[in-house]
């Protein structure tokens, strides 16, 4: 069994002690801090060592690019160590790429390398365990963290400082990885895996605007004229926004600006149910994410837009359909 190992940096590779930490150690820092014996049977790359709020759409598609050069050498799985706090964005970007049955699985930590008690050590472990496992292939891109794995759609970042930091509300983890065990809880939906055009090295820009009571289409305005190619906004309850962020929307939808809409509660989809809220940004064009996250149907949005640039309208649709 043979595994790649990517590092991109985050706090699992983190030294340097509160309020001044830094991702500092590569791959095989990490893997030394092991003492499994399948260490041996993994090869190490490191992409990059930052933390994953400093990372880019260019980065996201070069460590998608990594993960399929290592499956195409024949790898039988894939982990990838990240940082935690944009890990649900990159993780669902790989798995809407992802078109293998070989695992891909992203890990980290919430204490840095050199805290008194690094969870990153563990979290490793059990990530290479999982993409080891014949109860991973199929399943996709998968997050381990803290004895349980997500599925990438629907995982979210639920504590900032606690060890168990993940979870998947209203579908709950895939896997435990615990006391030398791999159990399969449930199996994903897997979608085909989606392409992007061979000379695509970005994203497009996507903003998300958050509402709030009083909000008006200001920041709606800020976007467009920014220069984004899509917008998603985090509305309220099940969909709902102030009539001024209702009439932005309905203008950018109207000037082909896809706008995508979610809601800033945890969990529950978003759905047309008020005349004045949900249904009336339906009926101006918006396009309702489910029960996606707002970052998350950031990122099927820029991943639509970046596979169909020439109709983005059209691209978002079909997109949040399939999702």
């Amino acid at each position: 069994m043979s595994l790649q190992l990517i590092a991109t940096g985050g706090t699992i590779s983190s030294t340097g002690g509160l309020g001044a930490l830094e991702a500092r150690l590569g791959a095989d820092e990490l893997l030394a801090t092991l003492t499994r014996p399948s260490a041996e049977d993994v090869r190490t790359l490191d992409l990059t060592t930052v933390v994953s709020s400093a990372l880019t759409g260019r980065d996201l598609l070069r460590l998608h690019r990594a993960v399929r050069a290592a499956l195409d050498e024949g790898v039988d799985g894939v982990v990838v160590t990240h940082g935690t706090d944009a890990m649900e964005e990159t993780a669902l970007l790989l798995d809407l790429l992802h078109d293998d049955d070989r695992p891909v699985v992203l890990t980290g930590a919430q204490r840095a390398a050199d805290a008194v008690a690094p969870d990153g050590p563990a979290n490793l472990a059990a990530a290479l365990e999982l993409a080891a496992h014949p109860d991973a292939r199929g399943c996709g891109v998968l997050v381990v963290f803290d004895g349980e794995a997500y599925a990438a759609r629907g995982v979210r970042k639920v504590h900032t400082v606690r060890a168990g930091a993940f979870a998947a509300p209203g579908l709950g983890p895939t896997h435990r990885v615990a006391a030398g065990r791999v159990d399969l809880l449930r199996r994903s939906v897997r979608r085909a895996g989606w392409s992007l055009p061979a000379d695509v090295v970005d994203l497009p820009r996507v903003d998300v605007v958050a509402t709030h009571l009083g909000a008006d289409g200001s920041l709606l305005t800020a976007a467009r004229t920014a220069g984004a190619a899509g917008i998603v906004v985090a509305a309220m309850g099940a969909g709902n926004t102030p009539p001024g962020v209702t009439t932005a929307v309905e203008e950018a939808c109207a000037a082909g600006v896809p706008v995508v809409i979610t809601s800033r509660v945890p969990e529950g989809p978003v759905a047309p149910l008020y005349g004045s809220g949900g249904s009336a940004l339906q009926r101006g064009g918006a396009v309702l994410a489910g029960d996606l996250s707002p970052w998350q149907a950031r990122t099927v949005l820029a991943v639509a837009l970046a596979a169909d640039p020439d109709d983005p309208v059209r691209a978002c649709a079909a997109a949040f359909a399939r999702t």
